[in-house]
Parts: C-alpha cells; sequence; structure tokens
C-alpha cells in the first residue's frame, strides 16, 4: 500500500511538474545553499508528499536541488527519492548517474585512496564499456573480478564489495547484506548505485563528488522516462536513423566552426570531456614515455571544476603532479608557460598545459604568436637531451568560434586538443554536452582519449545530441549578435562609470575573431584599509546583482551561465565558478554574460540607477 502512495504522488507530481525541471541546466544563486541544496530539496520535497500536494505552484517554490545539471537536478533527487522509498533506504544512498561505468569507478577510487580491498562481483555481463586491465593500469585501481549465476552466490567479504547488475527495469533491487554497492545499469538511461549499509555512508560525499567532477547525473530527460517507467507507462525510445542523423548533423558542424578534418568527440559535459582527454593522455604517457613523471599545468584562479579534477588525478596516481600557471592580471600566460616548461624539461618530465583563451573571469588573450613560439620551442632535460614537446588543452568555452585547432591557426605547429562546454553557446544552455577536437599534430591523442570517453561511458546521450544538431548551426550568429550587445553595454558602463574597471577584449582582438560576450567588472570602493574596501566592494557586487535580478527578473539572473539563447547572467566567480579554488587566487568581482537576444537598454536603466545610488 506504502509503495502505490509512494507511486501515485510521485504520477501527480511528473503532470504537474515545472517545466524547469526537464529544461534548465543552470542554477540560481540566490536561492542556492550548496550545502544543503539535495537535503533541502528533498526535505521540502516529503512534507509536498505526506500532505499529498502535487500543486504546480508548491512544486514551483521548492529550493535548488544540487546544481543543475552535473552534480543534480530536481528530477534526479526525485528519481532517487522514489527508488530509496520503495527500497527502505535513505535518499543520500541512492545516486543516479548518466553513465553506467563511473559509479564502479567512483566506489574504486575512494577505496583506493582508503588502501581498501574491493571485489567486483557480476551476473551476466559487465557494461560493453568496461575494461578492466586499463582501470587498473591508468587509473591505478585495485579490485578482483567473480562473476557469479545469482545474487545468492554472493558471499561475505573483506572489504568492499560492488554489485553489477545489467537490467532494463530501474527501481526494485534484491539487496543482499553481503553487497556494498549494487551498480544497476539501464541499457539507455544510465545507471543507479545503491549504498547499502551505515559502514558504507563515508562513500555517498566521495561518490557524489566523481558524479560533480568526472561526469554527469542521469539526465533530467533520462530521469523523466526512469520516472515513467517506475510508475508503469511505456518509454519510447528515438530511432535509431534520427540518433545517427543527428550524430552526423553535430559532426559536420563542428567540423565547420573549428575548421579541422581529425574526427571530434562528444561527451556529456565539457568536464566529462576534460577528464578523458586528461586520462586519455596519462595513457598514452605510459604507453610512450614509460616511467617519466607526468605535470598537469594549470591556472590556480581557472574554472573551479578544471582545478578540482587535475588534483583529484593527482591524488590517484603517482606520477602525476599539478603544476600551477599563474595567467591572469599581473601574469603573462606566455612568460609563464615559458619559465614551468623549462622547469618540466629540467626534470624530463611530460607536460600536459591546459588554459582558458579568452581567460576566466579576466577575457585576457595571449598574444598568440609568443605563445607558439614559447610551447615550440625545443627544450633540454637536465642530462642534455632534447625535452618532450608540450600539449596544449585548450578550453575556448569563452569563444568556441576561434578555430584554435585548424591549419591555418597560427598554434599549428604544436600539439593542441581543445574543447567546448556545450552548456554554453553550442547548445545555448540547452544541454550540458560538450566536445573536443585536435589539431593534425595532436590526432594521433584522440585514440586514446575516444578510448577513455567510451570506458567512462561519458559520451553525450540521445537528447543532448539531438539539441546539438538544432543549435550548433546558428552558434556563430548568436556569438556575433551577443558580443554586439556586449560591447555596447561596455561602452555605456565605461561611460557612466569610469572608475570602474573593465576587463574585455580590446577592438583589436574582436577584429582577430576574440568576440566573446561576457566581461568582468571591478567596481569602484573606497575606506581607509585594504580590508574596508575590499568588504565595501564586495557588498557593492551583490547590491549591483540583487538590483539587476529584482528589476529585470525575466531576464537578469543570478547564476553561472554564458551562451545563453536569451537573458543577462550576473555572478562572483570566487563564490560560484572558483568554488574550489584556493582563496587567495579567486576572484572577488562581478562577472556579467550577456545573450543575443535581451532588452539591453532596459539593462543600460538599471545600471544607471545603480550607479546613482553610489
Amino acid at each position: 500500500m506504502k509503495d502505490s502512495n509512494v507511486l501515485n504522488y510521485i504520477e501527480d507530481a511528473l503532470k504537474n511538474m515545472p517545466t524547469d525541471w526537464l529544461r534548465l541546466t543552470t542554477h540560481r544563486l540566490d536561492i542556492y545553499n550548496e550545502q544543503l541544496a539535495k537535503t533541502q530539496f528533498l526535505e521540502q520535497f516529503e512534507i509536498l508528499f505526506k500532505d499529498n500536494n502535487s500543486e504546480t505552484s508548491a512544486l514551483s517554490e521548492l529550493p535548488t536541488a544540487f546544481d543543475y545539471i552535473r552534480l543534480g537536478h530536481p528530477l534526479s533527487s526525485v528519481l532517487e527519492w522514489t527508488i530509496a522509498k520503495l527500497n527502505k533506504l535513505k535518499p543520500e544512498n541512492v545516486i543516479s548517474f548518466s553513465s553506467k561505468t563511473v559509479p564502479i569507478l567512483a566506489v574504486l577510487r575512494k577505496s583506493l585512496l582508503d588502501h581498501k580491498n574491493t571485489q567486483i562481483i557480476y551476473t551476466g555481463e559487465l557494461p560493453e564499456s568496461f575494461d578492466a586491465e586499463v582501470l587498473k593500469r591508468v587509473y591505478g585501481y585495485k579490485f578482483d573480478l567473480k562473476h557469479v549465476e545469482k545474487v545468492e552466490d554472493i558471499y561475505q567479504f573483506n572489504g568492499s564489495t560492488i554489485f553489477v547488475s545489467q537490467e532494463d527495469e530501474i527501481g526494485k533491487v534484491d539487496l543482499n547484506p553481503n553487497i556494498d554497492f549494487l551498480v544497476q545499469a539501464h541499457s539507455h538511461l544510465g545507471s543507479i548505485l545503491l549504498v547499502n549499509g551505515e559502514q558504507n555512508e563515508s562513500y555517498i560525499s566521495e561518490i557524489q563528488h566523481v558524479r560533480r567532477r568526472e561526469t554527469i547525473a542521469m539526465t533530467p530527460a533520462n530521469c523523466y522516462s526512469a520516472l515513467q517507467q517506475l510508475i508503469g507507462k511505456s518509454v519510447s525510445n528515438n530511432e535509431k536513423s534520427a540518433v545517427e542523423e543527428n550524430k552526423a548533423l553535430v559532426l559536420n558542424s563542428i567540423k565547420k566552426i573549428t575548421g579541422t578534418d581529425t574526427k571530434a568527440l562528444i561527451g556529456s559535459s565539457g568536464l566529462s570531456i576534460q577528464y578523458v582527454i586528461m586520462m586519455g593522455l596519462v595513457h598514452d604517457a605510459l604507453d610512450n614515455h614509460n616511467g617519466k613523471d607526468i605535470r598537469f599545468v594549470v591556472p590556480p584562479n581557472c574554472y573551479g571544476g578544471t582545478n578540482d579534477q587535475a588534483r583529484r588525478i593527482d591524488a590517484c596516481i603517482d606520477n602525476v603532479e599539478v603544476v600551477d600557471l599563474p595567467v591572469d592580471g599581473n601574469h603573462d600566460m606566455v612568460q609563464s608557460i615559458d619559465t614551468v616548461l623549462d622547469k618540466i624539461a629540467n626534470e624530463d618530465a611530460v607536460s600536459y598545459i591546459i588554459a582558458e583563451i579568452p581567460t576566466n573571469p579576466r577575457v585576457e588573450v595571449p598574444d598568440l604568436e609568443k605563445l607558439r613560439n614559447v610551447l615550440s620551442k625545443e627544450r633540454k632535460t637536465a642530462t642534455g637531451g632534447v625535452a618532450i614537446d608540450p600539449v596544449f588543452i585548450l578550453d575556448q568555452t569563452f569563444c568556441p568560434n576561434v578555430q584554435f585547432a585548424s591549419e591555418e591557426n597560427i598554434l599549428s605547429s604544436v600539439r593542441v586538443i581543445s574543447y567546448v562546454s556545450g552548456s554554453k553557446f553550442p547548445s545555448g544552455g540547452k544541454v550540458t554536452a560538450g566536445y573536443c577536437v585536435a589539431n593534425t599534430k595532436a590526432e594521433a591523442l584522440l585514440e586514446r582519449i575516444q578510448q577513455h570517453l567510451i570506458l567512462c561511458d561519458n559520451e553525450a546521450t540521445d537528447f543532448q545530441m539531438e539539441v546539438l544538431a538544432e543549435q550548433l548551426p546558428s552558434m556563430n550568429q548568436r556569438i556575433e549578435d551577443a558580443y554586439r550587445n556586449t560591447r555596447e553595454y561596455v561602452n555605456f558602463i565605461k561611460e557612466v562609470l569610469p572608475a570602474a574597471k573593465i576587463n574585455f577584449v580590446s577592438e583589436e582582438l574582436a577584429k582577430e575573431g576574440f568576440t566573446p560576450s561576457v566581461f568582468s567588472l571591478d567596481l569602484p570602493t573606497k575606506g581607509n584599509t585594504d580590508e574596508e574596501r575590499e568588504a565595501y566592494k564586495r557588498a557593492l557586487n551583490l547590491k549591483l546583482i540583487d538590483m539587476m535580478i529584482s528589476e529585470i527578473p525575466n531576464e537578469s539572473k543570478y547564476c553561472v551561465s554564458y551562451g545563453q539563447l536569451k537573458g543577462c547572467y550576473w555572478t562572483i566567480p570566487a563564490t560560484s565558478t572558483q568554488g574550489t579554488t584556493k582563496e587567495d587566487d579567486k576572484d572577488y568581482i562581478a562577472r556579467v554574460a550577456l545573450s543575443p537576444d535581451m532588452d539591453l537598454e532596459l539593462h543600460k536603466r538599471v545600471f544607471l540607477d545603480f550607479v546613482e545610488q553610489i
């Protein structure tokens, strides 16, 4: 009876759910408490369930669930809550993934760091993408594999037992007490990981962090399908012909946009792509430079996900180390790279550089000719040998229209892999999928990267591919239109608040093709001490953002976003995109991202009101 109450309520909730639950990919920072995000959402959802209240108005008032959508979102939280209810578990013990293999990797990672024995037991077959040899050799994970005929054959083990079950129905499970972690893999939707027993609950936050950094939660569309399946509704899949047609359209669009003839790889998110790039390069170094140390060179103030992910790989693999690369403000990217590469060459190590162009949040573009010269310079090891040439891994999310990987680009003599977060301009904010390409000089590396994309089951979903097929053809025009709005807004701010410091590309750089639609704003401040001046500026940032989102609620949002189809997005990098960055490297400035479709005159008027109040 209790199960039917749950399922009846879910059926009503799905009928009445806010449209944002299916289509939103970003979260509002003004109503978001990261520490309480999932608990807040589910605590209030539980109250609605007990009151049998599934009204759209009530569901719309629920606080943000996790951070749309990589770590989790309303529908993934509802799916996990429902499965937990049906199996008498705590909601936090149920974790959904878009990937069928990453939940296994998440447990293996925690067991590795805890020096804990782990066995993976399965009936039938393991997911096709699971590669035990690579996981042991490249990732450093330690485990034993064991096939059993039935769940009852699983016996007590001194360590952790992961049971992998491939099923086309998600929901009811047989939780044998000898199973610590159950991974239920679905052929189309992703997977559900269930954490069994209080003794294993220390794994939960680590597993969720893997989902946040190396993959994504089960997508809203697939969570919706899984919930429909749970309540007994039929779930239809796209016809294969449409899937293949969409993929062909996306690959063709990426080829045109990037000016490349090498193959593009398309993942479930920007960080999913970045992770498989890094693991593919680690694999290549083991094959071609065995015994040498690996250095990932990363700006300390870059996007927090990049920074955190690099350090998480460093934590798991003995010969990998992260090296800081100062790139913003008083630091010149080219000079910093030159210094760092000299040191790495002297150590005879392998160097992989991750950088954003333009930089985030200060929107700086290095001198590309000097950058090419520094990256292609022959360097010597301490013993006089020729050092291994670096790979330049370029996050060009702010300017995905620049053809960094083409043969005509100034960097064509350097091994370049470029990638873009698809939740920005490629999809207009509709999905999180990301993609990467390589220039001809780095083309050979794509095979290894693709191997890890498949192993991690991090490829873009059919729905993500469908959205990219719709949106990519218009991307460059949207970039041009959004840049035009941004340039006009920047010029207006310079006119009405000349004391503000604005970080944006010059007119000369724009003529070269660097046309971002994001800028950072360092507001004027006052006070007798550095502390007073910093506190005043931070308060002023929030005052500006509050005015914008309260007076233009239909367009201005306080959230981390860029490249959306409509509106204007405000954030403070230090409290959002730089969440895991060291405090001294954070930027307490306002970052503003404009779209091609917005009421620019209204945004000017509200900014002028703000200026008149300070």
